[in-house]
């Protein structure tokens, strides 16, 4: 049977799950939209990064891959910071950019792409524009096939716009179970090391909440007793932080990273690049006594890693079979994680960051998602706000802003439970076109603006390298509640400790009419003297 590609194209979306689709559409994405089908939800992004970032949101919360539709090479390239986040975050995406027709493409047309495949790389798992309109289907199943193996990641195809209405065959289903596990005597030689060592650890990286394999690191946490810390500049979680085998959060410098681990024999790696440091230290990887064991899916990934032995499989089963393979532990376990010191009052009647992280705590529910951009913050949140279920938390891991706005929308419409997002002034204004976004699909979200007047982790991080003042970095009097109601999203502001808690109990209720989304502006105090945050910068 022959039926037009946008027809073909249909059909594999039907047949993947991909009827979602999120983009910011342009003339080389018209044909795609004939006849556009009742039972696809086109979810429209006022900037081509913030549709990047919905369809993140959207495929964590799903656990399938999401389709962006992007405008040739001028939309392409303002996704591509949003690109860099999902690659380096493991976040299947099928992007999919128009392109001027094929008898144009030789004359350099206005809009075109001089070279499509190159434009998104090297951040993407792979880069094609099919070399025939009759090709297109296939290449967008292999795509969608590639971009959901591990390591999971965006994969790019760049379509002609005159390839739409051309003949081509359907494409028939197909499983692929991606699911890899380690050699058995690999994991039997790190199950007897395990059982043999004095102080074992385990640092869990994204890629244990990326391969839902939380249930199995915490078997094998309590059969040996290990401490457990979470990866550095992590973008999930993939442990319960209430748990006394939680011990925190480990540091991007490799001073501060040594330190930490210096008390373990033996440490074990789970889907973390256990090396992402932010500041540059003359230090070893690791303490001397200590042996490094890395568990990825990532083959790259261990071949990088500067020392240690790495095993490249798949989390899930891996960690399944080494929690059956090593022995229930009589070692004294490691000593609880201290609580954080209750938040001070500053004498100007300011609202601290603690105290309303604090109140946050209080007031979320267990179940809950919470989505973090506030790098000023970010060491206080983790110090204050408990993550314990598995897929609860989302941040990037890479570190290019505006993630946040968007990322929310997409994950509250996946399943439609609220979503609390706690965004920086500075993290805000990258992608604040997202409200927009989440006020049309009524999606949600609670947003928590912490408004310290500038871009504060980059002050701090200036004073680390004796450079004060950083020029730049003061951003402030934005009303960003007026910004939310003007794109249609209700908000508030408070700036006095006495009206947060009633502020942030209606930021968070979801009835009624409230069921959309709600930005709530809190001024906080400045702290721009706190001592420099280790959770990165722009």
């Amino acid at each position: 049977m022959t039926e037009t590609v946008l027809e073909a194209v249909i059909r594999l979306c039907r047949d993947t799950g991909m009827t979602t689709v999120f983009g910011n559409p342009g003339s080389t994405e018209l044909r795609m939209f004939r006849d556009w089908p009742d039972d696809f939800t086109y979810v429209l992004g006022l900037q081509e990064s913030v549709a990047v970032g919905m369809a993140a949101g959207h495929a964590l919360g799903t656990g399938r891959a999401a389709l962006v539709s992007l405008h040739s090479a001028g939309g392409v390239g303002h996704a591509l910071g949003a690109v860099f986040n999902a690659y380096r975050d493991r976040v299947p995406l099928v992007v999919l950019a128009g392109q001027q027709s094929r008898s144009l493409t030789q004359l350099r047309p206005f809009l075109g792409a001089d070279d499509p495949v190159q434009f998104p790389r090297p951040y993407v798992k792979s880069s094609r524009q099919p070399d025939r309109a009759a090709d297109v289907p296939a290449v967008l199943a292999e795509a969608h096939r590639l971009a959901m193996a591990p390591p999971r990641g965006p994969v790019f195809v760049s379509v002609p716009e005159d390839d739409w209405d051309r003949p081509a065959a359907p494409v028939e289903p197909r499983a692929v179970h991606s699911s890899f596990t380690a050699d058995a005597g690999a994991l039997s030689a790190l199950a007897a090391r395990l059982d043999g060592c004095e102080r074992p650890a385990l640092v869990v990286g994204p890629g244990v909440d990326d391969e839902c394999a939380s249930a199995e690191v915490r078997a094998l946490a309590e059969r040996t007793r290990a401490a457990v810390w979470i990866s550095p500049m992590s973008g999930r979680s993939g442990f319960p932080e209430s748990h006394p085998l939680f011990q925190g959060f480990l540091p991007p410098a490799a001073d501060r990273l040594v330190a930490c681990l210096e008390a373990y024999d033996v440490v074990v790696a789970l889907g973390a690049p256990l090396f992402t440091y932010h500041f540059h230290t003359e230090s070893p990887p690791l303490p001397a006594r200590t042996e490094l064991f890395h568990l990825d899916c990532d083959p790259g990934q261990a071949a990088w890693l500067p020392t240690g032995t790495s095993i490249v499989t798949t989390l899930k089963p891996a960690v399944g079979q080494l929690a059956a393979l090593v022995g229930e532990s009589d070692r004294k376990p490691p000593s609880a994680r201290p609580a954080p010191i209750p938040p001070r009052a500053p004498d100007d009647g300011t609202i601290t960051p603690e105290l309303v992280l604090d109140l946050l705590q209080e007031r979320l529910p267990r179940e809950r998602v919470l989505v973090e951009e506030a790098p000023s913050h970010r060491d206080a949140l983790h110090a204050r706000v408990r993550i314990e279920s598995a897929g609860g938390f989302l941040t990037t891991g890479s570190g290019a802003l505006g993630w946040g706005l968007p990322l929310a929308v997409g994950r509250a419409l996946a399943d439609r439970r609220r979503v609390v997002c706690v965004v920086g002034d500075g993290s805000a204004l990258y992608s604040v076109q997202a409200l927009w976004s989440a006020a049309r699909h009524r999606a949600p979200v609670t947003y928590v603006v912490l408004d310290n007047g500038g871009y504060a982790a980059v002050r701090a991080l200036g004073r680390r390298i004796d450079i004060a003042p950083v020029p730049g970095t003061d951003i402030g009097d934005i009303d960003f509640a007026g910004v939310a109601a003007g794109f249609g999203c209700p908000s508030a502001y408070v700036e006095r400790p006495a009206g947060l808690p009633a502020a942030l109990d209606h930021a968070l209720a979801g009835h009624g009419d409230r069921d959309g989304p709600f930005l709530l502006h809190v001024r906080v105090a400045d702290g721009d003297a706190a001592r420099p945050p280790d959770s990165g910068d722009r």
